[in-house]
């Protein structure tokens, strides 16, 4: 049956539906099956389209804080960078302050040996147990026995003594880069009543210390280089428990010290 457009605009709705309904059911089945596979796409269509846009959305979210926590690093990173140069700084500067010390520290010690040998070489021909050079936490220190200096109680330099210091003086004479120490020891044994002004053996070491020190200045030692001092009975260098030990006990250390004022001022930058 054939119907022209005209024709079918001439019917009804009733009949209209009518007609369709004689249409193959073939077609019908067909139509709803695309129906059916439109409708799923669709959903499927707008579930990928919601996924898509959220993971657009996280993927923005995650580009935000990916960049925040870049720039973040990156401030941190220069931060750094300007702490380490400021280290670097500091430390070359300290190892320049430390290659100075030592350098100076270097060229102490090797004119603290040659000081020694200075000293020693001027006091050849005495006898080693009644004076002695050596060398002991970067001082040289010149030890004269009491035998080599005083009579027993005596605060006046015996002969031979004088000599000693007169050659010891003209060896130091002239050298402003150290300190002298003139240093007073006695042993245990106190003194009776008062010996030549002195009352103990504390005064007793004073005295021989400051007659020493006169001795030396007098030989051309200048007064602002020496000190004179006494340790009394109070630091020996061996027990005081034989007449042989208290012998050595009793005795003068003249005690160099280089100056170090260059490290001090060293160490006293900032």
């Amino acid at each position: 049956m054939y119907f022209t457009s005209k024709t079918l605009a001439s019917f009804t709705p009733v009949l209209l539906g009518a007609v369709l309904l004689t249409l193959p059911s073939c077609n019908q089945k067909e139509i709803a099956a695309l129906q059916q596979q439109n409708s799923e796409l669709t959903k499927s269509r707008d579930q990928l389209q919601a996924e898509r846009a959220a993971l657009q959305l996280e993927k923005e979210r995650t580009e935000t804080s990916l960049n925040a926590n870049l720039l973040n690093k990156s401030s941190q990173l220069n931060q750094l960078n300007q702490t380490l140069g400021t280290t670097e700084q500091d430390l070359a500067g300290k190892n320049a302050r430390v290659a100075e010390m030592q350098r100076i520290l270097d060229e102490k010690d090797a004119a603290t040996k040659a000081l020694r040998q200075k000293v020693s070489d001027a006091l050849l021909g005495f006898n080693s147990n009644d004076l002695q050079v050596n060398v002991k936490n970067g001082k040289v220190y010149v030890s004269l026995s009491e035998q080599l200096l005083f009579k027993s109680g005596s605060t006046k330099v015996d002969p031979a003594g004088q000599d000693a210091l007169i050659k010891l003086a003209n060896a130091l004479t002239g050298n402003k880069d150290i300190n002298i120490l003139v240093e007073g020891h006695t042993d245990n044994v106190p003194i009776k009543g008062v010996v030549n002004g002195a009352k103990d053996n504390w005064d007793l070491s004073v005295l021989r210390a400051t007659e020493i020190t006169r001795l030396l200045t007098s030989a051309g030692i200048d007064p602002t280089q020496i000190t004179p001092s006494g340790r009394g009975q109070y630091l020996p260098v061996v027990a005081n428990d034989s007449p042989q030990n208290k012998a050595m006990n009793r005795r003068t250390d003249i005690i160099l010290t280089p100056k170090l004022d260059e490290l001090f001022s060293i160490l006293n930058q900032n």
